[in-house]
């Protein structure tokens, strides 16, 4: 099968959108007519499963010329974890290659091949800890969705980017399928395939946007500092990011939530399901509100009904239990360097919230002025917490210094600095508060 595209195309590009240089002003202007991309241009490749299959593609892959498009699919919200069912990789070349990982230990031989290759992928933070799991990690990176943020596209998903440069319309309603389903369906490859189908000249299509408005830098900072980074390490306590947990104000039912938290996710691995899948999240807080001691009890509990739930009701009352009789309870909130919420700053601290409230609006017109989300321009978090504990000697070097020392690229200091410290140097003051409306005479 071949895409159903005009035969006058210009690199994969559909002629209508190679024709028409879209900039991002104008996409108020009529859009070239949207092409259906239905199948890859090569056909739908064969899943690599054996070992002589992945040695051919990695032969493939590392005698192909330029950067690679690469993708990988998870099975999120029904299996355990987020390993990678399926990665997809084209490089011209090499064409469209799609690897099963599940019978391998890793993939390295497919790292090795792309030594020195610049990996294209579109959100790679969500890609790029699941592929490293494999013994993949790029030397070097291009994220198609931080390049169309930077480039001030209004949509920045894939479907949306490559239909507004490329003028090609990419379906997506198998996105949140199944992906440990084996054998995987025709049709599911063919989503898979196109996912990295236009890679290469959407990624051609994003420099040339940011050379136009002098942002290329500023996407190359980015992309370094995303490698840079690595994988994030394990997070303290996952169990704190239960949903509804904001519900819970006593540390007894906190450690319930825990245990029972603790318990799932060991049955969930033990399974390979999805912990949710199992109870989900708002179950885990209605038990630790309600603390049952009978099976009845927690059978009528919000969240646990079905044969499943009645199965497993011994070892979540064991769970619930546990917390009922603990002594070393766990204290409603962790100990933090962040600043508070800055809701409250006006009366906590009328000098920092004087400090925020003059320095945003700035950085707000700067972000506007580039055409790039305000959070692109400097973490919403670092400023705060640059505001809400300044260094002593506000200068533009110390502000530098500061937003340098909290993980603030060198474009973002350049423009961000010398705006903060001129709103810290002179800081407009708050608006007064509206006066409580007095009592109505006579005590009414």
């Amino acid at each position: 099968m071949t895409p159903n595209i005009p035969e006058n195309t210009t690199a994969g590009v559909p002629a209508a959108a190679a024709a028409t240089h879209i900039t991002v002003e104008g996409f108020d202007s009529p859009i070239p007519e949207i092409i259906d991309l239905d199948a890859p241009r090569d056909g739908v490749p064969l899943v690599i499963e054996t070992q002589s299959g992945l040695e051919r593609c990695a032969a493939a892959i590392a005698a192909g010329t330029g950067p690679a498009g690469v993708d990988a699919e998870r099975a999120s919200g029904f299996r355990y974890g987020q390993r990678a069912f399926l990665v997809q990789i084209r490089r011209e070349g090499a064409g469209t290659w799609l690897i099963d990982p599940e019978p391998f230990g890793n993939l390295e031989i497919i790292n090795d091949a792309l030594r020195g290759v610049e990996w294209i992928l579109h959100a790679a933070s969500q890609d790029l800890p699941c592929l490293s799991e494999l013994g993949m990690w790029p030397d070097k990176l291009f994220d198609t969705e931080l390049a169309a943020r930077l480039a001030g596209l209004p949509r920045v998903g894939l479907a949306a980017v490559i239909e507004q440069l490329l003028g090609f319309g990419l379906a997506k309603e198998h996105s949140a399928a199944d992906w440990s389903t084996r054998p995987l369906p025709e049709p599911w490859l063919r989503y898979a395939a196109l996912d990295v189908e236009v890679l290469t000249e959407l990624r051609e299509e994003l420099i040339e946007l940011l050379q136009a408005d002098g942002k290329l830098e500023y996407a190359e900072q980015e992309f370094a500092a995303i490698l840079a980074a690595g994988i994030a390490p394990p997070r303290v306590d996952p169990w704190r990011k239960t949903s509804g947990l904001h519900q819970i104000r006593d540390r007894r039912q906190l450690a319930a939530v825990r245990e029972l938290w603790l318990e799932r996710d060991s049955l969930a691995q033990k399974r390979d399901v999805a912990p949710g899948r199992l109870i989900p999240d708002s179950a885990l807080v209605a038990a630790a509100k309600a603390m049952p001691a009978t099976v009845p009890q927690l059978l009528s509990t919000k969240g646990f009904h079905g044969r499943a739930a009645q199965r497993e009701a011994p070892r979540w009352l064991r769970c619930i239990a546990a917390a009922r009789d603990m002594e070393d309870l766990p204290p409603l909130h962790l100990p933090t360097n962040a600043p508070p919420p800055p809701r409250v700053w006006a009366d906590r601290d009328p000098e920092a919230a004087a400090r925020l409230a003059t320095a945003r609006p700035l950085l707000q017109a700067k972000a506007e002025e580039l055409n790039l989300p305000l959070e692109n321009l400097l973490t919403p978090d670092y400023l705060r917490r640059v505001a809400w504990r300044p260094p002593a000697d506000v200068t533009e070097d110390s502000i530098a210094a500061e937003l340098r020392a909290l993980g603030a690229r060198g474009w973002q200091v350049d423009l961000a600095a010398p705006l903060i410290a001129g709103a810290f140097l002179d800081p407009q003051p708050l608006a007064p508060k509206d006066p409580k409306p007095a009592a109505a005479a006579g005590g009414q």
